[in-house]
Parts: structure tokens; sequence; C-alpha cells
């Protein structure tokens, strides 16, 4: 055995075995590659998308809390403008309430001051017809005279 032949043979034997390499053992390993540097790239893009739509999302919900903020500010200061409105209101029927008591209570008043005063006058003419009996000394007619005592009282 020469080296000569060896050396030949196992480079024959090593162009074979490239070229069983290159048809069938290459292809599969290369499209094997190309679909994970594919799904590599797709993870990235998808990444990089995801990012952007974090930080949109982030910067919405800011400002979603911002306007949320505003609205509940807003809703505080109606809510005490209704409350200062009530109490106002609360207090215009006070007073309302107040003067219907007052003006009722005014009504009343009258209404006895004017019994009263029939109560006096009546008194008096019956006062008036028993000082007359005792001043003349003779009963009085109350039935005679009861134009006089009617202006009697009617004077007093």
């Amino acid at each position: 055995m020469n080296i000569n032949y060896t050396l030949f043979g196992q480079m024959i034997f090593f162009v074979v075995f490239v070229m069983f390499c290159v048809k069938f053992v290459w292809p599969p390993i290369t499209s094997a590659m190309k679909e994970r540097i594919e799904k590599i790239a797709d993870g990235l893009a998808a990444a990089d998308r995801a990012e952007k739509s974090l930080e949109l999302a982030q910067a919405k919900a800011g400002e979603d809390l911002k306007e949320a903020k505003v609205q509940a500010a807003e809703i505080i200061d109606a809510a005490k403008k209704r409350g200062d409105q009530m109490v106002d209101e609360a207090k215009l029927k006070a007073v309302e309430e107040a003067e219907r008591i007052r003006t009722a209570a005014e009504a009343e008043v009258e209404q006895q001051i004017a019994k009263a005063r029939e109560e006096l006058r009546s008194s008096v003419a019956t006062l008036s017809v028993a000082g007359a009996e005792k001043i003349l000394g003779e009963t009085v007619d109350a039935a005679k005279h009861s134009e006089m005592l009617n202006k009697l009282s009617a004077e007093l």
C-alpha cells in the first residue's frame, strides 16, 4: 500500500462525502437555519411591536388617569355647588316658613284682639246698663234701648 493511493482514495471518498452532504444533508440544515432566523426575526419584531404598544398603552393610561382626575374634580365641584344650592334653598324655605308662621301668629293675635274687644264691648254695655240702672234707680230695658247701647259700644 502506497501512501499515494491511500491519499488519492481518501480524497475521492472526501469529495463524494462532500457532494453527498451538499446534496442531501446541507439543504435541510440550511432550511432549518433559515426558518430559525425567520422565527427569531419575527420574535424580535413582535417584541419591538409589543414594546411600542406597551409605551402607547402606558401613555394612554396616563392620559386616561389625568382625564379621570379632571372629571373627578368636576364632579366634586358640581357636588359642592349642588350642596351649597341645597343649603341656600333650605335657608330660603326656612325663611319662608318663618314668615308664614309669623303671619299666621299675627293673624291669630289679631283675631284674639278682636275677640277680646268684642267681649270688652259686651261687658262694657252690660256694665253701662247696670250703672245706668243704679244711677236712675229704675230698670233699663235692654231691648228698648238697644240702639243707644249699640252706639255706646261702637264708641268704645
